[in-house]
């Protein structure tokens, strides 16, 4: 996946939820992922490892409690968020809280350091050193990710009036984008009430008055977005020729090289989020539960369609378009009137699918989607995601339990437990050649005709959430744990091209190590 494009970036995501007494079910824990643009990414494990939450949180349905999800769909000047100007606003005090970070960071780092190997107190300082680590780095990415560079100077008060402008820049072109949608909507239901009404000369006319006003309007805001385009060009290229002061500056260019223009959603408030609902979108588990009983199946499919702008309405033109989205998924014209109630589960399920397609995302979470169906509506509907992923070029986190399943519809696949990622790679790779020994477990769980192996189940039940081991997280269930297991939490480490594991002792090598 080395040329594909980078879709969507999780470093260190992590979700807790409260409870009393000060504890938390730590449900995601430190989950760090690349999910690229057209690929269909599997999440496999037990119940209760995480998977749904993780999809969840990725949409922000959840608020994380810590960690970046930068979602490359859009551009920063598309949504213009708030936490861009209070970046710069506050770059001087963030600066100085990372340097705190990593002052604690190099200090615990001295400390390890100085211990004896393989000692239990080392083994235990470990996990506070990845912790202070990854808080750190996450502190630096925040400022970094939007200043580059200009984070390392003492005085940065020019540029950083710059990116105010910037971004005062980004908001007026995200609102006069906003109009223009809104007249182009206009123009396009006067052109079709035109045409409907073309025997009618006097409601002809009206609408032909309405299609020249809406024409009007769509050419001085197409002006005014090219006037305030030039004027962020303008500021772009001040900051271009600050930064070409600082071209042989070796701190300066690394900083540089590491400015993202990607959107961190778990930093955008609630009505910036909903800028972007329309590209993530939710395929729930329950067919049955998650569609709304008192909704027609045009209505469900519809209600994306009217809540984001795209048609008004009692617009004439929405049902044509709901009608063509169900089509695209399966479902006959004639159901456009029936409730959910009176269709099957496979039918059910297809109607969700609409209800996420009808906006046209780019990003689909389908949560253990065919789960509940039986085995041969599965096939339909797996099938069905695979046609309408090449249609629409679609990318899909598919989570699911069953290991038959995502090995036929995923790209690559993801091994969670307990609310970590153990283990990430190309799906043929993953069955071909498991290096952790929790999805070693898990493939010789599954049920087979081969006579020749035994079906091995895997013993033990998941650890709490609330308070799960220290160390590797899988230690209580593996074969292979030692001292090390118990105490230092293992990172995950590419082992081959593509291929991720977090594993003292991953197989294929000296398990008595």
């Amino acid at each position: 996946m080395e040329n594909k494009k980078v879709l969507l970036r999780l470093t260190n995501l992590k979700q807790y939820f409260p409870l009393k007494g000060g504890r938390f079910v730590k449900a995601n824990d430190g989950i760090s992922i690349e999910i690229h643009e057209g690929e269909t990414l599997g999440i496999v494990g037990e119940s209760g490892c995480g998977k749904s939450t993780l999809g969840r949180t990725m949409l922000q349905f959840y608020k994380q409690t810590d960690g970046r999800t930068v979602y490359y769909g859009r551009m920063l000047e598309d949504v213009a968020p708030m936490y861009f100007k209070k970046t710069i606003r506050t770059m001087v005090k963030m600066r100085k809280r990372y340097q705190d970070l990593q002052a604690k960071a190099d200090e615990l780092q001295k400390r390890y350091d100085a211990m004896k190997e393989d000692s239990t107190e080392k083994y235990k300082l470990a996990d506070e050193l990845i912790l202070a680590k990854r808080t750190a780095n996450n502190a630096f990415l925040d400022i970094v990710s939007i200043v580059g560079g200009f984070m390392k100077l003492d005085n940065p008060s020019e540029p950083m009036q710059l990116f105010l402008a910037l971004f005062d820049q980004f908001a007026t072109i995200r609102d006069l984008k906003a109009d223009l949608a809104n007249a182009e909507l206009n123009l396009r239901d006067a052109e079709y009430y035109i045409k409907e009404n073309i025997k009618n000369p006097n409601k002809a006319a009206t609408f032909k008055s309405k299609k020249a006003k809406a024409e009007a309007t769509i050419k001085e805001l197409n002006a005014k977005i090219d006037a305030e385009k030039k004027k962020e060009q303008d500021i772009r290229n001040k900051l271009d020729a600050i930064r070409a002061n600082y071209k042989d500056d070796e701190e300066f260019q690394k900083l540089e090289a590491q400015r993202d223009e990607g959107i961190d959603l778990a930093r955008l408030k609630y009505q910036e989020m909903r800028h972007l609902r329309t590209d993530l979108q939710f395929i729930f588990q329950d067919p049955y539960s998650s569609l709304n009983p008192r909704m027609t199946v045009g209505q469900i499919v519809g209600e994306g369609m009217l809540a984001h702008g795209y048609f008004k309405r009692n617009d004439a033109q929405m049902q044509e378009a709901v009608l063509k989205t169900m089509d695209d998924c399966g479902l006959a014209p004639y159901f456009l009137h029936r409730y959910p109630h009176q269709f099957s589960g496979g039918q059910r399920q297809r109607i969700g699918i609409a209800r996420a397609l009808s906006v046209y995302p780019k990003f689909v979470v389908c949560d253990e989607a065919v789960s509940a169906l039986d085995v041969s509506i599965q096939s339909q509907i797996i099938n069905l995601l695979q046609d309408l992923k090449e249609k629409q070029n679609l990318t899909y986190m598919f989570i699911t339990h069953d290991l038959s399943v995502v090995k036929y519809i995923s790209d690559r696949i993801g091994v969670m437990y307990l609310g970590t990622m153990v283990e990430l790679a190309p799906s043929q790779a993953m069955f071909s050649n498991p290096r952790h020994p929790y999805t070693e477990a898990l493939l010789n769980a599954i049920p087979t005709t081969d006579k020749r192996r035994d079906l091995v189940i895997l013993e033990g039940d998941i650890p709490s959430p609330v308070n799960p081991p220290k160390g590797c997280k899988f230690h209580t269930r593996c074969a292979y744990c030692t001292e090390i297991c118990q105490h230092q939490t293992p990172e995950l480490i590419e082992v081959e091209e593509g291929h991720f594991v977090a594993c003292h002792h991953m197989l294929g090598e000296n398990k008595n190590n």
